[in-house]
Formats: C-alpha cells, structure tokens, sequence
C-alpha cells in the first residue's frame, strides 16, 4: 500500500483539485484486506464500506469500492449489485491515476509495468482462480485507464 500511496501522491499534479483525494485513495485502496475490515472478502467493497463508517467522504469511497476494474471481481463474486448500488463508477482522470498507481505497482512495492503486474497476478493466482478469470475480462478497460494516464503523463 506505502508504494501505491507514493505513486499516487506523486501523480497529483494531473487531478489538480483532486490531488489530495487522489492521494488517499492510494493510501487506502487496499484496506479491505485488514482481518478487521474484511467481511465479504472482497476487499475494494469492504474498505469502502469501512471507509463509510469511519466518516470518510463517499467520493473517496467510491475511488476505492471501484479501483482497479473491481467491477468485473464484484460480478464474478456475485456482489456487483450491492457494488453499484452502494458506491457510484467514476470514470475520470482521478479514477485512472489511481488504477494506474495501483497496478504499476507489484506486490513488493517494485514499479511494473500493467503487462508485469497482470503476468504477476495471474502467475500468483494461477489460472483457475477467480482472480485470473476476472482479469481475463477486465484487462481492455484497465489498459484503456493506463493509457489514458500514461497520456496525460507525457502531456
């Protein structure tokens, strides 16, 4: 989460307002793991919905319920209504950097590029798990959002 949360910080230049939102996203992107968030086992809903409870703004909520195409993992969890329902898709340069720092990021805190990190996920998963077949269909809009940062980047 520390590299994430750098990476994002450092990406705050291109969401002008939303640099500090941005930021904190990256920071908590991940608190869904924690032993004491995780409820559903799907971590980017249950660190949005702790992320509700202690008072944080919905919009930072959403960045983490949605990060990194967790659409595709929700609907392949069978949670996507409860999803969509409880925590609005943002599509924006903000949403993009955060899916770009979370994935150019490995699992060490090493810079990958989304090739490394999706060959990474999928060699750790292996191929029959759920985490393998959602990446299978997630992996166009995810690219697209690294694009569209990395385009912004060199802008």
């Amino acid at each position: 989460m520390r590299a994430v949360g750098l990476k994002a910080e450092c990406l705050g230049r291109l969401v002008g307002d939303d640099a500090q939102l941005l930021a904190a996203a990256g920071w908590l992107h991940d608190v869904g793991y924690a032993p004491a968030v995780a409820d559903t086992g799907f971590h980017a809903l249950d660190g949005a919905r702790w992320l509700l409870r202690q008072g944080f703004p919905p919009r930072l909520a959403s960045l983490v319920a949605h990060h990194s195409c967790a659409s595709y993992e929700a609907e392949e969890r069978g949670l996507k209504p409860d999803l969509m329902a409880e925590f609005p898709l943002e599509e924006s340069p903000t949403s993009d950097a955060l899916w770009f720092a979370d994935m150019t990021t490995g699992p060490d805190g090493q810079d990958l590029t989304v090739e490394e990190r999706l060959a990474e996920i999928r060699e750790r998963y292996g191929p029959d798990d759920l985490v393998t077949r959602f990446w299978e269909k997630a992996e166009l809009p995810l690219l697209d959002a690294i694009r569209r940062t990395e385009q912004r980047l060199a802008a």
